[in-house]
């Protein structure tokens, strides 16, 4: 399988911890557009997140917001008044980032997969795959896979273990190889203008 794109090796290891504000998790930026940018500047951003503690999420307005259980026993996101378990993991729940949004963990801490997008500028698909797949890179997009369990080798020879991502770019099919037991998140940018 050929492609022309490129793809840029993430390791979780060389991600820095960001603690909350509110001292109720850490954030760890897997990658985001433009590089560099303020959470008051991005167009998309994609992160992992420890959380420790309930409490209200942060406001985003004008953004819309995936979040995925990875670890933990879940918890329940009340958003604009409406409850929402997030229990399952591996199970992508969007709502709007300027909703009033509040977590109660169920049982204890969890890791969240957060895939975050700028409306009017970026919209985002999350899929899950837990088998070996090709995933198509639709002309103009990026695709960023992210192993969240496991491990998976990308076009044959690129391995990713837990929480290190592949940033593809370029249009083509690229052959992603999910291990037995692996789990890996493939979240689909696309301008929205």
């Amino acid at each position: 399988m050929t492609s022309s794109g490129r793809i840029q090796i993430l390791r979780a290891a060389e991600r820095p911890a960001t603690t909350w504000l509110n001292g109720g998790g850490v954030t760890r930026e897997v990658a985001g557009f433009p590089v560099g940018a303020g959470l008051d500047a991005f167009d998309w951003r994609v992160s992992l997140a420890d959380v420790a503690s309930a409490g209200p999420f942060s406001p985003f307005p004008g953004v819309d917001r995936v979040i995925t259980l990875v670890e933990g026993p879940g918890m329940t996101l009340t958003v604009d008044g409406a409850e929402q378990l997030v229990d399952a993991p591996f199970r992508p729940f969007a709502f709007p980032g300027d909703a009033v949004t509040d977590c109660r963990l169920s049982a204890g801490p969890v890791v969240d997969f957060n895939v975050m997008t700028r409306r009017g500028r970026v919209a985002a698909a999350v899929d899950v795959l837990t088998a070996p797949a090709v995933v198509d890179v639709p002309p103009g997009a990026t695709v960023l896979l992210v192993c969240l369990a496991g491990s998976a080798a990308v076009d044959g020879d690129t391995v990713l273990d837990r929480y290190d991502a592949a940033l593809l770019e370029g249009a083509g099919p690229r052959e992603v190889l999910v291990r037995a037991g692996g789990v890996t998140a493939v979240v689909t940018l696309r301008p929205s203008r």
